[in-house]
């Protein structure tokens, strides 16, 4: 196989041909000579940059603690060196030619680092590629790339104690700190490589403390501790710890009471005394008994102690976050040791439980002003009285109205929530204004549920007056014929449809007017007529007055009904003259919107009494010429007819029949029995009770 030298460059220019003698030779045989020409011909030729292309190539410097996987260099036309000549690396081949390397090289010529990254606390470390490069018609070249790994620049795991050796005395209970450990440099975390069984020992990934997992007896043991950076594992030191655990020959001193529970109100006062220890070594004397205190730090920062004396160290406060992330419990060891060699403890377990005390009183609510519609129905919440107290447990208040639920005070507050609800009838016309006292008392803030505080805190309900809406009947005035059944049946003649105000309140119907011989009777919003005796036909002017709304605030409006009842079977006699029909016309409802304005209540007495004055006047004048017009026998038969249709009221005042929106029934002048007069417009008009048609006089 002939191949070409590396670092060889050919030029057709130059030479264009080579010729290669070739000798072989067999054993036992002549030797054969041969020719080999190569003719170097002209084209697409790959070229490698220098000093990648060099007998000693590129040289390339990365610090140790680059992550896995960095890209270091890359063999591209680049200005720090590559390849030239060729359009792209997709069309290019790389081949590493020495694998004695950790380093990786991409199929696109990218040389990246070890897949576990350098060893940062290594000297300098220098690693060698030679790379072929060819692309896809067989050109090739080739070269090299150093690569110098320098030393880390942060600090590297190291134990300044690599050896050690510890001796403890037995009795040690479980999970007891025997030593610590402490390695030098970044994110250190520690962990046990040896012994994996038996497992007596645990260490603390975090602190390096090594305690026991179990009551240790007289053994040696030889721990192998691995301290490693835990944001780069291959960063890592060991160091070896021999512990020794001897026997005693002395006891462990006694101490009463050997266990402390306690509990203790949070108004303790830093420097009172919890406990007084009595301990005694097996000598009988304590001159040379040591107190320590243990414990977690989260609650080992309330205790200290003096001697064999726990005090308390700080505040004790019920009511802070801290104390209840503890759950309002405290714990801590009191450490007892006797001096001399080997030394002994006891341990006297602490318990001590806070308890509350009722330190403050309610607070009350800034601003505690609520407005209410005075339609508000039963049950309705006008708002939330939200009461504080520093004292825990928070929200453990509860409400109470002086002076209870009534008529001068129409609202109910819950127990637990605070809720004001409405209980009673409001009207903004009798009182606009509500001044409530409501008593926060504060529960479960004391360990003696006697010692409770409350406070009085004032809320304003202000009612928000809904304007006055009558009952609309849909139409106001109706025209109904009826054929007159057998005596003693009951017929359906209409159907009322009205509505109120938004509040929904029921309806009530009354016939006020009109039902001679109670032939008419309303069976809610039904209209009734019970057939008599009566043999000729009759027209009757129901009204009937609609009533809504609820207690003090009903109102009222009056629907009229026009029936005219035709007996079954009416005689007629022969009757020469001709006979006229009317013909009635569709009654024409006109529909008016007014704007409503609500005055002040002596505008509204004032203009009522100057209007009250202009009817009369009016109706003075309209009479006075009618009675000039139609003479003093007509004008009194009107008058009798109208004192006959005025109708009855409540109070025993009387009240014309609104008719302004009667629509004329006829076009031809026909003969009219009555008068009366429209109370909106305060005009007179003549009608015709049979036919009910009108005019203006």
């Amino acid at each position: 196989q002939v191949t070409l030298r590396a670092g060889a460059e050919l030029d057709a220019r130059q030479v264009n041909q080579y010729t290669l003698i070739l000798r072989a030779a067999c054993p036992g045989e002549d030797e054969v000579e041969g020719r080999l020409f190569v003719r170097v011909t002209a084209g697409h030729v790959l070229r490698c940059d220098s000093p990648f292309a060099s007998a000693e190539g590129d040289v390339v410097q990365v610090l140790a603690d680059v992550a896995p996987r960095t890209p270091l260099y890359a063999v591209l036309p680049q200005p720090l060196g590559g390849l030239t000549g060729f359009p792209s690396p997709s069309f290019l081949q790389f081949r590493l030619r020495n694998l004695n390397t950790p380093l990786t090289l991409t199929r696109r010529g990218l040389v990246l680092a070890p897949d576990n990254g350098f060893d940062p606390c290594k000297d300098t470390q220098t690693f060698r590629l030679e790379i072929e490069v060819m692309d896809r018609h067989g050109h090739n070249c080739s070269g090299a790339v150093k690569v110098e790994v320098l030393p880390s620049r942060r600090p590297c795991i190291t134990f300044p104690e690599p050896h050690r050796a510890v001796i403890v005395t037995e009795g040690i209970g479980p999970w007891e700190v025997v030593t610590q450990v402490h390695a030098r440099g970044d994110n250190v975390r520690y962990t046990i490589l040896a012994p994996v069984a038996p497992v007596l020992f645990t260490i603390d990934e975090v602190t390096g403390e090594i305690r026991s997992t179990r009551r240790l007896e007289a053994i040696r043991a030889h721990l192998l501790i691995r301290a490693y950076n835990a944001l780069h594992p291959e960063d890592h030191a060991t160091a070896t710890v021999n512990i020794t655990v001897q026997g005693t020959a002395r006891q462990a001193p006694r101490c009463v009471p050997a266990i402390f529970v306690s509990q203790v109100p949070e108004i303790a006062s830093p420097g009172s005394t919890l406990v007084t220890l009595r301990c005694s070594d097996s000598t009988g004397t304590d001159g040379c008994l040591h107190y320590a205190l243990e414990g977690p730090p989260s609650s080992l920062s309330y205790f200290c102690v003096e001697g064999p004396q726990l005090k308390v160290n700080t505040t004790l406060d019920y009511d802070s976050e801290a104390m209840a992330a503890l759950g309002f419990q405290l714990t801590a060891t009191i450490v007892v040791t006797v001096g001399g060699q080997p030394l002994e403890s006891t341990r006297v377990p602490v318990l001590v439980t806070v308890t509350p005390v009722n330190e403050f009183r309610p607070a009350c609510p800034s601003g505690a002003t609520f407005t209410v519609p005075e339609t508000a129905a039963f049950g309705s919440v006008v708002g939330r009285v939200a009461g504080t107290d520093r004292d825990y447990p928070l929200g453990s208040l509860e409400y109470s109205l002086e002076g209870g639920s009534g008529p001068a005070q129409p609202f109910s507050i819950d127990r637990r929530t605070g809720e004001i609800r409405v209980v009673g009838s409001l009207d903004s016309q009798q009182q606009r204004n509500y001044r409530l006292v409501v008593r926060l008392t504060d529960t479960h803030n004391d360990l003696d549920p006697r010692k409770r505080q409350s406070r009085l805190c004032d809320v304003s309900v202000r009612l928000q007056a809904v304007p006055d809406q009558l009952p609309v009947c849909v139409p106001e005035v109706q025209e109904l014929r009826i054929a007159a059944g057998s005596p003693g049946s009951r017929q359906h003649v209409t159907r009322l449809v009205c509505h109120s105000s938004p509040d929904g309140a029921a309806l009530t119907y009354t016939i006020v007017g009109g039902n001679e011989d109670g032939c008419f009777r309303l069976e809610g919003n039904t209209l009734v007529y019970l057939p008599g005796a009566r043999a000729e036909p009759h027209a009757f002017v129901l009204l009937v007055e609609v009533w809504g709304g609820s207690g003090g605030r009903r109102r009222s409006s009056v629907v009229a009904l026009v029936v005219h009842v035709t007996p079954r079977s009416t005689p007629v006699p022969p009757s020469t003259t001709t006979q006229h029909t009317t013909l009635q016309r569709e009654p024409l409802v006109v529909v008016q919107t007014e704007a409503v304005w609500h005055p002040p209540a002596w505008f509204v007495a004032v203009l009522t009494i100057a209007g009250a004055l202009l009817l009369a006047t009016l109706g003075c004048m309209a009479r006075t010429l009618l009675c000039r017009g139609a003479g003093t026998s007509t004008c009194q038969q009107l008058s009798e007819y109208v004192a006959a249709r005025v109708v009855p009221c409540q109070g025993g005042r009387k009240s014309s029949v609104a008719l302004s929106s009667l629509s004329c029934l006829s076009s031809t002048q026909e003969q009219c029995d009555g008068c009366a007069q429209d109370p909106r417009a305060g005009r007179d008009y003549f009608f015709n009770s049979v036919t009910g048609a009108w005019r203006w006089i």
